[in-house]
């Protein structure tokens, strides 16, 4: 084995057995349960508009993961409420994934080979599984992104140990600070997120650049699940993390840090999870595909209504589900912000979102900034053809289609596959039309050379990453 093949082994097994482990060790929750129908579920739903048709789905069983954040709500309440049930996907599984590896790796194996069809993923992941710069096998795995899950709703978060800084937007106090531990030849800032190339680690080191901080040489960019971030927090593991909620409400409720910021501030109503499956599961079903995606958009219409807010959290705050107090769930998903450092927002413009504002709809515009973000990183070759790649991947016309057959109002249905011009908190404006004419303000716009992996266009994560996965395995 060579030496390039033997660390891509040792980074991905190391990586997803840490992922795992430090669930088992840290949570008593089961890491990838098939859920029951609760109550709500077993009850006759609503006559399915599809089977009252006749013309039903090619097959009534799928297999979709989730991980436990807030954001991942839609697929829980689909099944919840029967809304499966009610177009004809009798036999949906909602499984939980311990990490964002995980995920990446039943997807590859499908649910014929014991892994899954479909999941709440991050938003760029669809599009690195196509080109195989993640999958284990280095072979592309063709996905569709068939719906957006939410906008907003993440944060990035920071330890106690540096609350005297009061790191919010402006990050000017925490590159004081990285360059007086430089100057006295202390450790780097280690920042965790949670998979090379994702959302995280995207908002991570946008704001971290738009600051004058290099992510790539004056942090230690590390990767850990959703779940262990707290956890890891805790033990001096990381001194800031970003992440979905309800893990930056837990980390303040359990006074061990506080957050910098809401990641609607960086970019308001920016795109986050998707609603992503399988080429070939959804080419070959069809009808089933677009059930399951009718039924998703009407549980993201149902958890979007405020009056539905307490419920939802209850739901998914169960053992079954995500195992977390409903405390932690919450007040942020109704939109009020304890930034835990004295700020409080009410009902906060930039709160996380399932439907209103188009929330649901996959805007071609959106992914083609993530991929435009993967290259500046050096995730993704610069010579992408990203147009192409966004036109294969991105299926927003059966979202229209699924729309239609909902008789969603036409004032909730895009007009246009982009939603325009986009600005940032830092004045930096994305052009869809030109997305590589971007003007940064950012000093720091290197190529990504620390968070690398072999083989195809993402070279993926370095050695100080797969000995922290052996570290997280040791404190578990």
């Amino acid at each position: 084995m060579s030496n390039l093949s033997r660390r891509k082994f040792i980074l991905t097994a190391g990586a997803t057995a840490a992922s795992t482990v430090i669930i088992h060790g840290c949570s008593s929750g089961n890491t990838s349960q098939t859920t029951t129908p609760s109550p709500a579920a077993t009850t006759s739903p609503t006559a399915s508009p599809v089977a009252a048709s006749g013309d039903g789905p090619e097959v009534t069983t799928a297999k979709l993961g989730f991980i436990a954040l807030t954001d991942s709500a839609p697929l829980i309440i689909a099944k919840e409420k029967g809304l499966f049930d009610k177009y004809g996907m009798t036999g949906v599984e909602v499984i939980k994934q311990a990490s964002w590896p995980v995920t990446r790796d039943n997807l590859e194996l499908g649910s014929g080979g014991g892994g899954i069809d479909g999941a709440h993923i991050l938003s760029p992941m669809p599009y690195l599984l196509t080109m195989g710069l993640i999958t284990k096998t280095k072979q592309p795995l063709p996905m569709y992104i068939l719906a957006r899950l939410n906008t907003n709703g993440q944060g990035i978060s920071v330890s106690n140990t540096y609350k005297d800084l009061n790191v919010g937007l402006d990050n000017k106090a925490l590159k004081e600070a990285l360059n007086k531990q430089k100057a006295a030849g202390k450790q780097e800032l280690k920042m965790a997120m949670t998979f090379p190339g994702g959302t995280h680690d995207l908002w991570m080191r946008y704001w971290l650049a738009a600051g004058g901080i290099d992510p790539n040489k004056e942090v230690s960019v590390i990767p850990v699940p959703p779940p262990q971030m707290v956890a890891n927090m805790k033990v001096g593991n990381m001194e800031a993390f970003c992440v979905g909620e309800p893990w930056n409400a837990q980390l303040i409720n359990q006074k061990q840090g506080y957050s910098a910021l809401v990641t609607g501030e960086l970019w308001k109503d920016h795109p986050e999870k998707a609603l992503s499956m399988r080429k070939d599961w959804v080419d070959k079903n069809p009808k089933a595909a677009k059930a399951i995606l009718m039924a998703v958009m009407e549980a993201q219409q149902w958890c979007d209504k405020p009056e539905n807010k307490e419920e939802m959290c209850q739901i998914v705050s169960q053992d079954k589900w995500f195992k977390v107090p409903v405390a932690d769930i919450v007040e942020r998903a109704k939109g009020n912000i304890d930034y835990g450092d004295g700020r409080v927002e009410k009902n906060a413009s930039f709160a996380m979102k399932f439907w209103a504002d188009f929330a649901s709809y996959p805007f071609k515009s959106h992914d083609l900034w993530f991929l435009t973000e993967n290259i500046r990183w050096g995730y993704i070759p610069p010579d992408t053809d990203t147009k192409k790649l966004v036109d294969e991947v991105n299926r927003e016309d059966l979202w229209r289609e699924a729309a239609k057959e909902l008789k969603i109002a036409d004032a909730e249905i895009p007009k246009s596959s982009s939603r325009g011009v986009e600005t940032f908190f830092d004045g930096v404006k994305f052009d869809p039309e030109n997305p590589k004419n971007i003007s940064r303000v950012s000093k720091s716009r290197q190529p990504n050379t620390k968070v690398r992996s072999e083989g195809g266009g993402m070279k993926g994560l370095d050695d100080r990453v797969t000995l922290y996965f052996i570290l997280l395995l040791q404190i578990s």
